[in-house]
């Protein structure tokens, strides 16, 4: 039965491989969703942008428009659902993940967005569902971090050609990380500067 799934899936994937970049929408989309493709949309990503170079900022816009789809769909089935659609996920993951949302708000979801796989970014999307967080923020915080993430993976297709999907996958860890750090450090040092500046002023 599994292997009729993946083999079905190995279909479907080639079948959107063919389509170009309206296959790369279409990944994005599903990948996003609850349809996971033998063929991630970072790959098609990758293999449209070396044959096209010039077509760079229009699949990395497509396929930040389908991922960006698939999550919203992913969160309002969550939302619907409620906490059952969180079961899957262990309870300590669960708490993490609502404890990082509260702290860090919109923050968080846009960092999660940033990082690769095998980062779990669905159950920070599942979460955000289920605990009502802000559509619009939610919707605000994917694109940013998935523009991000597409654009550079097209920079490196242009740059090194065949080469860029070994190379993102040895440094876009570390460049998602550094970024997702910088972020949560202007977030902290604002909210710090923000204390200091009510206390002034209560002291005044």
């Amino acid at each position: 039965m599994k292997l009729k799934i993946t083999d079905s899936l190995t279909r479907l994937s080639d079948f959107f491989i063919a389509l170009g970049p309206f296959g790369l929408f279409a990944v994005a989309l599903l990948d996003s969703t609850f349809v996971p493709l033998p063929s991630s949309a970072d790959a098609l990503m990758l293999l449209l942008t070396v044959a096209h170079p010039n077509l760079m900022i229009f699949y990395a816009a497509l396929a930040t428009a389908g991922s960006a789809i698939g999550c919203v769909i992913l969160y309002s089935i969550s939302r619907r659902a409620g906490s059952g659609a969180l079961r899957k996920f262990s309870p300590s993951k669960q708490k993490r993940v609502k404890d990082w949302i509260d702290r860090y708000d919109v923050l968080s979801v846009l960092v999660a967005s940033l990082m690769p796989p095998p980062f779990p970014f669905k159950v920070f999307v599942i979460t955000a569902g289920v605990f009502r967080f802000s559509l619009t923020r939610f919707t605000i915080a994917i694109i940013a971090g998935r523009m991000f993430r597409f654009l550079l993976e097209g920079y490196f297709a242009i740059r090194y050609g065949a080469q860029a999907k070994q190379l993102l996958a040895k440094y876009y860890p570390w460049i998602g990380l550094g970024l997702a750090l910088l972020i949560l450090t202007f977030f902290l040092t604002r909210n710090f500067l923000k204390g200091k500046s009510k206390l002034a002023e209560m002291d005044g």
